[in-house]
């Protein structure tokens, strides 16, 4: 007895190992080795800020595609898909690195609170319910989504003017700030030549006036701008100011016309005719910092 169940059971699992066999090369899916080499090259931060589910899903996108002109890991940049490039074959297109910019000036001394919010502190909570604590409804709410979304830490709440701030040096253009803001504020843009930047600062569509009783730094569609501008760059948009950093030459002619300075320019030296006064003005500002108070 004790013979014919061990043959027994030794035939059953014969009989299971040769249908798993046949079930694993029947159903075997082949995967280009290629893939694990290029994931290998990748940065393994898995932001989806290259448009796909994590690094894989991107290594297994390169492997597959024909060029890699429409392909760019944001994280690694040119350096990254210059290794891809050589592991695959092919050529990288050439990429000007990004950088996120934030779209509202509304600080609270621009755009002062008209009601308060109690309920969950949370931007994509917030904008579903109403337009928030101040006049106006395009601007930041200032609970942090964008922050929260950042895995690189380069993106926080100030909280002495309740805006987000970009920390340029860890900024990897990866997008998730981006999808984050329930309100379309954060944009990414050309880091452009030694990170100097020019861009408006508001999306606020309404026309001039309410759109600066709401807020003292918006945008008021005046055009001033546009006809400043040598190079065709800026556009209006619904009432709002538009450049494109493709077109843009840096003159920042459009900044000196602006009358609400909602025009930003970044890491730029001082304005010769500004010189001379930047010693007052550096003492008033720092004044100013002391002074102002959490929103």
């Amino acid at each position: 007895m004790i013979l014919i169940a061990i043959l027994t059971l030794g035939g059953i699992g014969m009989a299971g190992s040769v249908l798993l066999y046949a079930a694993s090369k029947k159903f075997e899916v082949y995967e280009n080795p290629l893939i694990a080499e290029v994931q290998e090259a990748l940065p393994a931060a898995n932001c989806g800020g290259c448009g796909y589910p994590g690094c894989a899903g991107f290594a297994a996108a390169c492997v597959n595609a024909s060029s890699l002109d429409d392909l760019l890991c944001p994280v690694g940049g040119a350096d990254v898909m210059n290794r891809v490039a050589a592991i695959l074959g092919q050529n990288a297109a050439k990429t000007d690195p990004k950088i996120a910019v934030v779209r509202c000036n509304g600080n609270c001394q621009a755009r002062p609170h008209v009601n308060r919010y109690d309920g969950a502190r949370n931007c994509a909570v917030a904008s579903a319910l109403y337009g928030g604590e101040t006049g106006c409804s395009y601007g930041c709410l200032g609970y942090g989504d964008c922050a929260t979304a950042c895995t690189f830490g380069a993106i926080h709440i100030n909280p002495a003017t309740g805006l987000p701030e970009v920390i340029e040096e860890k900024c990897t253009s990866c997008g998730a700030c981006v999808k984050a803001c329930p309100k379309n504020i954060i944009e990414l843009r050309n880091k452009g030549p030694k990170s100097r930047r020019i861009y408006v600062s508001c999306v606020n569509k309404d026309k001039g006036g309410p759109a600066r009783k709401a807020c003292a730094n918006a945008c008021i569609g005046c055009s001033k701008c546009v006809k400043e501008c040598p190079f065709d760059a800026i556009q209006m948009d619904s009432n709002v100011a538009w450049i494109d950093f493709r077109k843009c030459r840096l003159c920042r002619k459009c900044t000196l016309v602006c009358p609400t300075k909602a025009i930003h320019e970044l890491n730029f030296p001082p304005r010769k005719e500004a010189a001379t006064e930047a010693g007052g003005a550096k003492t008033k500002d720092i004044i100013n910092e002391k002074t102002n108070s959490a929103c």
